[in-house]
């Protein structure tokens, strides 16, 4: 996976992280630099965490798909993507004040706005991708996303937190759609044997 690919994933994987950053800093009163790196390093690391498991269940299972694995890959995608466009369409009637600095909370959040990262590493492993760079790519880039939101939410509330989300869903989109063009248009044609 080049460069470019691998930041756009990571943009799109951290959006629900960076949303929910932005709510978590919508709720702390009186916000303080190690409120923001407690939940960004949560968020970081479950979103550098999940892919690792996700690439280690697909490793046990790769000789079954890798005949369909950039069909998997475009499913999965669209669909976690489709997800995040859904549920950042849907109203929230009723919003319930949390504490986002609680450890238990925390782990909450993380795995949810993460199980879109151990879809995608699923990805790697049936399409013998390297993850090493990924996983850092998808860390860092979230755990500095999450940071952000913390403080931007903390002053500008929950403004736009669901169009940060429909446009991580739509590169997550896009990321699946030129995984499955590039394969389908690398392919032979074969007309019989």
């Amino acid at each position: 996976m080049d460069a470019a690919t691998t930041i756009l994933l990571s943009l799109g994987l951290a959006a629900d992280a960076f949303a929910v950053a932005v709510s978590s800093g919508l709720a702390i009163k009186h916000m303080k630099v190690n409120k923001a790196l407690k939940i960004a390093l949560f968020f970081g690391g479950f979103q550098a965490l999940m892919p690792v498991i996700g690439w280690l269940i697909g490793l046990s299972f790769s000789f079954l798909i890798t005949p369909i694995d950039h069909w998997i890959a475009f499913g999965l995608l669209s669909f976690i993507g489709g997800r995040m466009i859904y549920e950042s369409l849907q109203s929230e009637e009723c919003e319930k004040k949390f504490n986002p600095l609680d450890t238990g909370t925390l782990i909450t959040l993380s795995v949810a706005t993460s199980i879109d990262a151990l879809a995608v590493g699923l990805g790697f492993a049936v399409l013998k991708d390297s993850i090493a760079l990924a996983v850092t790519a998808i860390g860092v880039i979230t755990f500095f996303l999450a940071f952000a939101g913390v403080f931007i939410g903390h002053k500008c509330g929950n403004l736009f937190a669901n169009k940060i989300e429909i446009l991580g869903g739509a590169i997550l989109i896009f990321i699946g759609s030129r995984i499955l063009f590039l394969h389908l248009t690398e392919m032979p044609l074969v007309i019989g044997h």
